[in-house]
């Protein structure tokens, strides 16, 4: 039997598909500001393998990992902005994306409009035809 593998009889089967045998999915990127400015487009189409923000996310950076830096925070300092006055107890529920899946200060993923942590985080599923959002505008502060 050259070339092919079997599984003895009873065994556990790995349940994860192929990298090649799962699903492609096509978006609509839509950027801003920075992004923007270094992808060169505001609106295009992108494909990719899986179906999940994570998985759309990875192979995107991979393609143009000069994004990655602009979008993701690498430490909770990155994803911090500076100068809001202290909240004791604000008012209704906040989330926050977990370390790792955190924006630079004003950098943000939308899926369809909405901010990805008042979804699933980078969870979230997409569908073919969704629009997700790379936002990091201009900032000029004096």
């Amino acid at each position: 039997m050259t070339g092919q593998h079997s599984q003895p009889t009873g065994s556990v089967q790995d349940t994860q598909p192929a990298e090649d045998e799962r699903a492609e999915t096509t978006v609509e990127v839509r950027c801003t500001g920075h992004v923007r400015m270094e992808l060169g487009h505001h609106s295009f189409e992108y494909s990719f393998q899986g179906t999940t923000l994570r998985e759309f996310l990875e192979e995107f950076f991979a393609e143009y990992p000069e994004i990655e830096s602009m979008i993701i925070a690498t430490r909770e300092e990155d994803a911090t902005a500076r100068g809001w006055a202290p909240v004791k107890d604000p008012p209704g529920t906040w989330r926050k994306n977990p370390e790792g899946e955190q924006t630079v200060a004003f950098a943000r993923v939308m899926v369809n409009g909405r901010f990805n942590e008042n979804l699933d985080g980078f969870d979230t599923e997409l569908s073919d035809g969704d629009r997700v959002a790379l936002v990091y505008p201009f900032m000029f502060c004096l």
